[in-house]
């Protein structure tokens, strides 16, 4: 949101880019992976899409995170553009490699194992 900032205001958005790196690798507990259900609709007469979250990490992985953040954002006119400083890559090589001032992955001991 960029609060961190002196040059703040709640009406637009000011804050930072974020990259989000290994999506693939996204780790839930009990039977989410079978369980969770994501649904969309394509504005047709029976148009209703359902995916699990095995297939969608198949699939497309980034929209994971993407739709989990989205979910988490107020629903106004700044979402969107909030939304645009999401930058997600299913694997750990991204071009922003150089641009990143802080890592927050450091602290925390990353234990993955890929999907099959």
């Amino acid at each position: 949101m960029g609060k961190h900032k002196p040059i703040y205001d709640p009406s637009s958005d000011c804050g930072d880019y974020v990259v989000v790196i290994n999506a693939k690798h996204v780790g839930v507990t009990g039977r989410k992976r079978e369980q969770k259900l994501y649904r969309h609709h394509t504005g047709f007469p029976g148009g209703l899409k359902e995916a699990t979250m095995e297939q969608l990490q198949q699939k497309n992985p980034e929209k994971i995170v993407e739709k989990a953040v989205s979910g988490m954002l107020p629903k106004n006119r700044l979402r969107q553009v909030r939304m645009g400083r999401l930058l997600v890559f299913p694997d750990g090589e991204h071009p922003y490699a150089d641009n990143i001032m802080k890592r927050y992955d450091t602290k925390i001991p990353l234990v993955t194992q890929p999907i099959d």
